[in-house]
Formats: structure tokens, sequence, C-alpha cells
């Protein structure tokens, strides 16, 4: 059954809650059989108000049981006694219930704030390569939408055990009251459930089609924030705004399918339980007239079951149309099939000869052609190192294999002649600082953002490393200084202040290796200046790997290595590669001879 795969897939995320289970079960037992016994003390109750000698007539062993109890009492004063009981019986009641539904949402949020926690945990471990395989928007939609559609999956679990509780104690009150009417109303209500499952079975089909919905409008949230830009330079605004309503009025028309489908169960089992009852009820007095209490307490327990099946089956709908959000993120959180970077055991205190590669070749997808291929270079401790090439060479790719962020397809990186992957790779990257084009900026303050280099950082050593990065003049001159939120990917600043601040975060960090991709290419003159500056001062007596299309980048480089089709070409001193008359050459030629001209988008040629 589709319920069953459904309760199935739910139980892996409540392992370290399983003991809830039987205490929900209990705790709701206990609370139906106080509600039905309540209940049940209708009958010598109502007997009280007849004749002597139907109290007893064709009484079954339950209603024998509750006479006896009351039996000893004199009339008046069990008058008093039985709605005193039927009154604690209400209240210990919902004490129970109070208590078991407290103890739910204690667990359903423990679990989805674990489920969430776990989600962002499997971002943060698993490879890059996952992850550029999947489209964000849907990666974002797991986090943001379906572990929140996963917990309410939970609390639809917990009602479900609830009802089914109080469902089971209620028919075993009403078989002890009345076995042949049970079985007459089991009957007809089981044809109710089965005329309900029909109506609702397509709740898993469109439980899919809402996750299809929200990820494709979360892919145009994602886009149209993103590309306002460009966006707003092409006049695609009336484009990207129709593309938008068409995804939310998908989301829509989904949701409202799923509405109409859990609308449908309420007014279905009030028409149909109230046919029953009233057909019970006519049947049984026409019979019987002098059962009228048993016949009014039967009714009454009947009357409290009816919302109950309706709950259950209200829960079983949500469970269903919830299963595949449950699906999805059990899928996500599944270990066994993702790529994972591993950390080693050896720790690095530092780096003491320099890096290695022997013969290293990668392919990011087995059915492209390799990114690079048999890549034997030695990277030495304290000099620096520029790799250079057209676009594609496979420049960022050694980053990337050096950073830990892809394994090698083939071939061993060494670090001081021990394997990379044999390092602590937290050791690791804590020797690395990244200064790249690209610049990421935190939707924090200044200080923050510079302090992500080093969280330990002192507000001397911030103010110290912005002072390098020659960013303290314009920081001080923000609206509240070091204070001043940047917004989202820095937004309120220029190119060349958040490419100052990421080289502060990078010297707060004060690494063993500095890693320089393309960090000045998108910039202008006088940023180019201000943070070439920076960069001399923070190379020194450190590892540099720079990677650049600007020959004021690389022209103090101890070494040159070219690529070309993921391939070494060249590699050597800068005069020693101009003399050689090779690829680098030729590079360098072309972009000297366009830069005596003028400055032109040919400025801007690969080194």
């Amino acid at each position: 059954m589709r319920e069953i795969e459904a309760i199935r897939s739910l139980l892996p995320l409540l392992k370290h809650y399983r003991w809830t289970i039987p205490v929900v079960v209990s705790l709701w037992i206990a609370s139906s059989i106080l509600e039905g016994f309540g209940i049940s003390l209708l009958i010598p109750f109502l007997q009280s108000f007849e004749p002597t000698a139907t109290q007893t007539a064709n009484a079954n062993a339950l209603i024998r049981f509750l006479n006896q109890l009351f039996g000893h009492w004199p009339m008046q004063q069990r008058m008093i006694m039985i709605p005193l009981c039927i009154f604690g019986c209400i209240l210990l009641k919902n004490g129970l219930t109070y208590g078991n539904t407290v103890l739910q949402s204690w667990v359903n949020t423990r679990i989805g704030d674990r489920l969430r926690s776990r989600t962002f945990r499997q971002f943060l471990s698993v490879s890059d390569r996952y992850l550029e395989s999947h489209d964000y928007s849907q990666l974002s939609n797991l986090l943001g939408t379906e572990t929140w559609n996963t917990s309410r999956a939970i609390a639809m679990l917990f009602n479900l055990v609830a009802n089914a509780c109080t469902v089971f104690v209620f028919v075993v009150m009403l078989q002890l009251i009345a076995w042949q009417l049970t079985l007459l109303v089991g009957l007809v209500i089981g044809l109710v459930s089965l005329g309900i499952q029909f109506v609702t079975r397509s709740a898993k089909r469109l439980g899919q089609q809402a996750i299809d919905a929200n990820t494709d409008l979360a892919a145009r949230m994602w886009e149209g924030l993103s590309g306002m830009r460009v966006i707003r330079a092409f006049g695609r605004e009336p484009y990207e705004q129709e593309r938008f309503d068409r995804a939310s009025r998908q989301v829509q028309r989904t949701f409202m399918k799923l509405d109409r489908v859990s609308a449908a169960i309420t007014p279905l089992y009030e028409v149909l339980s109230a046919l029953v009852l009233l057909s019970i009820l006519a049947i049984a007095l026409l019979q019987n007239q002098a059962s009228l209490p048993t016949l009014l307490t039967f009714l009454f327990i009947l009357y409290r079951l009816q919302p109950q099946v309706q709950q259950f089956e209200t829960a079983r709908v949500g469970l269903l149309s919830w299963s595949s959000s449950v699906r999805e993120m059990t899928a996500f959180l599944d270990c066994s099939d993702k790529p994972y970077i591993r950390s080693g055991s050896l720790p690095v205190p530092g780096l003491q000869q320099g890096i290695s590669f022997q013969h290293v070749a990668f392919q990011y997808n087995p059915h492209d052609p390799p990114a690079l291929q048999d890549i034997t270079v030695e990277i030495p401790r304290g000099q620096t190192t520029a790799f250079v090439g057209p676009s594609g060479a496979g420049k960022s790719t050694l980053i990337n294999l050096i950073c830990r962020f892809y394994e090698p397809t083939e071939g061993v990186i060494y670090v001081d002649d021990r394997p990379l992957q044999t390092l602590n790779l937290v050791d690791w990257r804590n020797q690395i600082a990244i200064v790249s084009q690209d610049v990421y900026v935190f939707n924090a303050s200044v200080r923050e953002n510079i302090a992500y280099g080093r969280l330990d950082a002192t507000e001397a050593e911030i103010i110290e490393a912005a002072r390098l990065a020659n960013a303290d003049e314009f920081i001080r001159q923000l609206p509240q200084g070091y204070n001043t939120r940047v917004g989202d990917r820095g937004i309120r600043l220029s190119g060349g202040q958040r490419q100052r601040i990421a080289l502060a975060r990078a010297i707060v960090r004060d690494p063993e290796i500095l890693i320089l991709d393309e960090a000045t290419n998108a910039l202008d003159s006088i940023s180019e200046h201000l943070i070439q500056d920076a960069l001399n001062t923070l190379s020194q007596n450190r590892t540099v790997i720079a990677i650049a299309h600007r020959l004021s980048t690389i022209e103090h480089a101890d070494q040159i290595i070219v690529l070309e089709h993921g391939r070494v070409v060249e590699h050597g001193t800068p005069e020693r590669l101009l003399q050689c008359k090779g690829l680098f050459a030729h590079l360098y030629a072309l972009q000297n001879g366009t830069a005596q001209k003028r400055a032109s988008p040919t400025e801007h040629q690969p080194l």
C-alpha cells in the first residue's frame, strides 16, 4: 500500500526518536479509553431515570459492570457521582491529550531542526561535482520548502497514529455495547472510506506535481533576482514577468487541486455519517424502544468516532500528498550514491618543500574531453608560480585540485612528499587563502566579511588587514564604518571595494599559500594599482599560485607554467619563455602590441 511506503520512508528520520512512537500510542490509547469510559457512564446515568426492572434487562457484560460500579449508591447520590466521574474522565483525558500534543510538537520541531541541519550539512559535504550537476533552484527548494513539507508529513504521521488509536478504542467500546450494530456500522463506514479513497487517490500524484511547480517557481525567483541587471539592460521585464506569472499560476493550480482533494473529505463524511447515524437510530428504536439509554450512548460514541475517522482520512491523504517531499529529502540525505571529498588523517603543520603534480589528469564528466592530461609540475615553497594559457586550458581546474574541490581522475598530488588525499582536509585548507575575480561578499557587516578569513581575529588585526589591502580609507567613509552592512553579494560596494575587502579577508587569514585567480582582471586601472600593491605586500615570504590574464600580475613570477588544451606546453622563467618564441611569447606579444595602440577590448587577451 502507498500509505505503508510513505510511513516506511519516514521511519529513518525518526530513528533518534523511535521511543516516542510507543509513548504516543500509549498516551492516546489511555486518553481514548478515558473518553470512551466517560461516555459509557451515560448508560447507568440514563438508566437511573428508568424503572429498576429495565436496568439489567438484556444487559451485556459491560452494562452489568457499569451498573455494579454504582449499584450500592442511593439514587440521589448516584445522580451526582456519575456526572462527577464523567467530568473526571474528561479532565484526565484532556490532560493526557495536552501532554501528548506537546510531546508530538517537541519531537516534530526537533526533527525539523535536525532535518534542516542535516540538509545544510549535506550541502557542505558533497563535492562540487554533485552541486554543479544540479540546479541551485532545486537545491534551494529542498532546503527552503521540502524540509518543511517533510516536517508536515511527520506531523501527519503522528496524527494518523493518534486517530488510529482513538478509532481502535472506540470500536472496541461500541462492540462491548452492541456488537451487532457495530458490525453494521463498520460495514457502512468501510464503504464510506473506500469511497473517500477513490476520491482522494490522486493526492500522491498531486504532491509530486507540487514539488515540480515549487522548484520551477524557485528557479524563476532565483534567476529573476540574480539577473536583474541583465533583465533591465535588455528590456526583458515583460518576458520575465510572464515567465514568473506562469510558474506562479502553476503553483496556484496544483495546490488548489490538492486543497480540493483534502476539502472533499469533510463534507463527504459529514453527509454520509449523518445518514448512517439517523438510519441506525430509526431502525433500533423501531425494534426495541426499551434500550434507549444504551442506544443513545452507542450513538454518542459513534458521533465522537466519526470525526476521528474523518481526521484519520485527512491525515492519510496529507501523508500521501507529502510523501513525494519525503522521498526527495531521504534521497538527498542518502550518502551512498553521492561523491564526497573525504578528509585524510595526517595533520598539516605547514608547507615545508612544495606541491608536486605527478601525471595528474582530470575529467569533469565521463563523456567530456579531459580538462587536464598528464600534468607533472613542481610548485616550490616560498616562490611565485604563475599559470597562463588560453581560456579552457585547465588553469582553474588546477586550482580546484589544489584546494581539493575535486579529486584527480588519474595521478597523485603530493604535499611535501605526502599524497594530498592523506592530509586532514580542514588543516590543509587552513593553509590556503584565495583571492579571485569572482568575489563573494556576504550580506553582513564589513567587519564580519573581513573576519571570515579568521573568525578569532581581533579588532586591531581586522583594521590592519584592511589597511594593508588599501581598504581602510574607504571603509571609514561608509555610513557605519566597519559596521556597515554591504548588502547581498556586496551590492552596495563597487567592484574594486569588494575586491579589497576580499583581499583583507585573505590577509587576516595569514595563509601559507596564497592563490590569486585572475584577482585584478575585471578592475579599472586605479583599483588594479591599489590591489596590486597590496598583493605585492601580501606575497612576500609566501607560496603564491597565480592565474593571470594581465602581465602586471606575473611579471615578477619565479616560474611560469603555460597550459594549452589541458597539457603543459612550456615551463620556465618569464625571460626564458620569451626567448623560446613559443605560446607564451606569442600571447605576450599579442597583449603587448595591443597595449601600445590604446586601451581596447583586446587588452584582456589571455596570457
